[in-house]
């Protein structure tokens, strides 16, 4: 893997109008990739609906303390992101960017704290590429515009460890009298901020970053600088941070630590359980996804060097090289031990990765162009087979009706094509800093288009939709005489989470209610239970439809109903009957 040397490389001065540009690509490159359109699609998934129920219900009773799901409480995952959530949904109001608007933030948080550990060990270029790459992988593009636990949980785990790298000695010497941080001060900071990850996920947060540093510490034979992380200021802050919350659920909720700590981590860790069951080598591909479009500039580089460090074992690999190639390989050996594997899980070792492909970058432009040129021309020309099978897959995807610039899908393929071209081009004409920016602004285009394409793909991915029609198409709509039918999960808990209030399942036999939704091809089964449904012209994934009229005798009051679902409670009075 990439080595550092040990003294801090000297910053190229930049012009003005260089530094002009410089700043201006990665503010832009910040702002897309983090903020653009995070309410483009409505919640998707099961994860988001149920955790963006949970903070509104924080954010309207004023219960900071207990998540409540359906009026039940629910300790799948502390506290952290629901805080956020519910605090956004305050100062911005209740919407789909709202409920997303935690996650970016703390991509850039994570992104930032990443960049001035480069600025400080490899310098002002590195930092710079950093600013760059990371943003645009795959991965942090992905959980920065998602409502879920995932990004602030990897965040805040990124910010502590750099600030353990600190405490660790293997920032350069060179920055020892200029460091303004006191060792107290750097030790208050890695514990809150391992608190802050604690909260957002859970015990895994000290398992990842006590098991990095070991594994550090076997690396470079350097046990008495890893123990300097159990500093005594470290220890307070973080349980300063993390232990009040837990102290207090518990107390209001006897049964919070069984269930969080050994249902929810124990069990999830050590039995299928949970059903998300995954071959071994689950995380590889994961993590290379994660990286794209930068995968093969990483690979490029980093299988030669592990393959020399594996012929060399003489060969020791510097401190801060052996940290970066710690921390995302504890992560990695300990997810894969899990018997439960879910992609979010992996994105803790992205970080560190995308450091380290920073610095490849940087070095293969300043020392070894030649190592650089071909993976970049491979990556062009992964994009342009990218751009084409787009436009092969995109008139089957759900609920979109053409493939026409006016559904947005050519516009993303020609730019995926055409920037793998020039991408390519470039590259294989030595031009390898130009062909990395044209990289870089291929990737931002694309994700301007991919915005604006989303809501086009919205009908066939998340219920957001449904519920609006209903309102729209019977103004006396009402949620609490609405039922769902054979849904999935997922559009289940989004179902709900847009009617404001649990939507119960209904089967067959029991009591009709007076709307029922329905999955994409249940309509006829439904009108031959008395429904009229709702026309498309290309039938979303959740219709809504009303009993007939003229079949009143189907209809009736709601207690026959057989609910569905993990709640059973009901949602207060703070809910509305839309």
């Amino acid at each position: 893997m990439a080595q550092t040397d040990t003294a801090l490389p000297r910053p190229s001065p930049l012009s003005p109008a260089a530094r002009l540009l410089w700043t201006a690509l990665i503010l832009a490159t910040l702002y897309l990739c983090y903020f653009h359109n995070l309410g483009a699609l409505g919640l998707v998934g099961p994860d988001e609906p149920r955790y963006a129920w949970i903070a509104r219900n924080m954010a309207e009773t004023g219960d900071w303390v207990t998540p409540r799901f359906y009026g039940q409480p629910w300790f799948e995952k502390p506290v952290l992101y629901y805080w956020g959530a519910a605090l956004s949904f305050k100062l911005f109001g209740v919407s789909e960017t709202a409920a997303r608007l935690p996650s970016a933030i703390c991509a850039l948080l994570a992104t930032l704290a990443l960049a001035w550990l480069a600025l400080r060990t490899w310098g002002a270029e590195t930092a710079r590429w950093l600013l760059l790459l990371l943003p645009t992988t795959v991965g942090m593009i992905g959980f920065s515009h998602a409502a879920a636990t995932d990004m602030p949980f990897a965040a805040m785990l990124t910010i502590a460890m750099v600030f353990a790298a600190i405490l660790l000695r293997i920032v350069p010497h060179e920055l020892a009298s200029s460091f303004t941080f006191s060792t107290s001060l750097t030790s208050f900071f890695l514990g809150f901020f391992l608190g802050l990850a604690t909260l957002a996920k859970g015990p895994a947060a000290l398992i990842l970053s006590g098991g990095a540093v070991l594994l550090w510490a076997a690396l470079t034979k350097r046990w008495r600088d890893a123990f300097r992380c159990l500093h005594p200021v470290a220890i307070l802050s973080f349980s300063a941070t993390a232990l009040p919350w837990y102290v207090l659920c518990a107390r209001r909720n006897p049964d919070f630590l069984r269930v969080f700590i050994i249902e929810h981590n124990f069990k999830r860790f050590l039995t299928p359980e949970f059903q998300h069951i995954q071959p071994f080598w689950f995380y590889l591909p994961i993590i290379l996804l994660a990286l794209f479009p930068w995968t093969l500039l990483f690979l490029a580089d980093a299988i030669p060097r592990a393959n020399q460090f594996w012929k060399e074992r003489s060969s020791q690999l510097s401190p801060f090289a052996a940290f970066l190639c710690s921390w995302p390989l504890f992560c990695l050996l300990f997810f894969t031990a899990s018997k439960s594997k879910l992609p979010g899980y992996i994105l803790p070792a992205v970080a560190p990765l995308a450091l380290l492909l920073a610095e490849i970058g940087r070095r293969g432009l300043r020392k070894a162009p030649a190592a650089l040129r071909w993976p970049l021309f491979a990556t062009g020309l992964a994009l342009v087979l990218l751009g084409v099978a787009l436009r092969q897959v995109a008139p089957k995807l759900p609920a979109l009706s053409c493939a026409s610039p006016v559904c947005g899908v050519t516009r993303i393929w020609i730019i995926g094509v055409c920037g793998g071209l020039v991408m390519a081009t470039l590259a294989a004409a030595g031009k390898l800093r130009a062909g990395l920016v044209a990289a870089v602004l291929a990737v931002l285009l694309l994700v301007v288009e991919t915005d604006r394409f989303l809501p086009s793909l919205d009908p066939g991915v998340s219920a957001r939709g449904a519920v609006r029609v209903a309102q729209t198409v019977w103004p006396d709509f009402q949620a609490r005489r609405a039922a769902s039918w054979d849904l999935k999960r997922s559009y289940s808990y989004q179902l709900s989470y847009y009617a404001h209030r649990e939507i119960a399942e209904w089967r067959p036999g029991g009591s009709a209610p007076m709307w029922l939704f329905v999955p994409r091809g249940k309509q006829s089964e439904a009108a031959n239970l008395g429904f009229r449904c709702v026309s498309f012209a290309v039938a979303p994934a959740v219709i809504p439809c009303r009993a007939d009229e003229s079949m009143s005798a189907l209809r009736g009051s709601l207690g026959g109903w057989s609910r569905g679902g993990s709640g059973t409670g009901s949602t207060g009075s703070v809910l509305s009957d839309r």
